[in-house]
């Protein structure tokens, strides 16, 4: 089983992450923030990731600090299950649409932490939720899983439809990026021999 148990403290938050990918899609979430609650539940559904979710941080400031180290810790998580990324497909990618909305997310489990961004919410606020927070969440996943991530909002009208068609997006390309290849049997994905 591929799973990791990642707690992380500072003055600002307290979160632990939980996550089998090799799972069903079940989690179980307690954040205080509900529509990044309502984004990480597609995660796991669309990526079959069990995860479990459950942070305290400084909401009474504002959403920035728990989400960024929501997306830490996940990509810490995520970091321990790899291991050393021995005969996974390590790309993935996917389209996903939601009515008038599309977006497109590759991963490469590379070992290169990199994030390219490519969103214009058409508002700055879902409910109480800053869209500025999914880039900075994406930022903390990459920069500690290692990966590289590119993600384009193709288009849409409605800002929860954007943000929805990435995080759903996300989830099946990172389902396929951490799926077991068959014809990579034992082996590293990479002529180095290293990820």
């Amino acid at each position: 089983m591929r799973t990791a148990n990642v707690e992380r403290t500072t003055r600002e938050t307290r979160i632990r992450v939980t996550v089998n990918l090799d799972g069903s899609g079940r989690c179980e979430l307690e954040t205080g923030i509900p529509f990044l609650e309502h984004m990480l539940e597609q995660v796991a559904r669309h990526g079959l990731i069990d995860l479990s979710v459950e942070a305290e941080g400084d909401l009474h400031i504002d959403d920035h600090h728990t989400a960024e180290d929501i997306g830490i810790v996940l990509g810490q998580a995520f970091h321990e299950a790899l291991g050393d990324k021995r005969g996974i497909r390590r790309y993935g990618h996917a389209y996903v649409p939601l009515d008038e909305a599309l977006s497109r997310v590759v991963i490469d489990f590379s070992g290169r932490p990199g994030l390219s961004f490519h969103c214009r919410f058409t508002r700055d606020v879902i409910g109480r939720f800053d869209t500025q927070l999914v880039q900075e969440f994406f930022q903390g996943f990459v920069n500690h899983a290692r990966a590289t991530l590119h993600i384009d909002n193709l288009r849409g009208d409605n800002a929860h439809h954007q943000a929805e068609t990435i995080f759903k997006a996300f989830g099946r390309a990172v389902r396929e990026a951490v799926e077991p290849d068959p014809r990579m049997g034992d082996a590293i994905p990479s002529t180095k021999g290293a990820l």
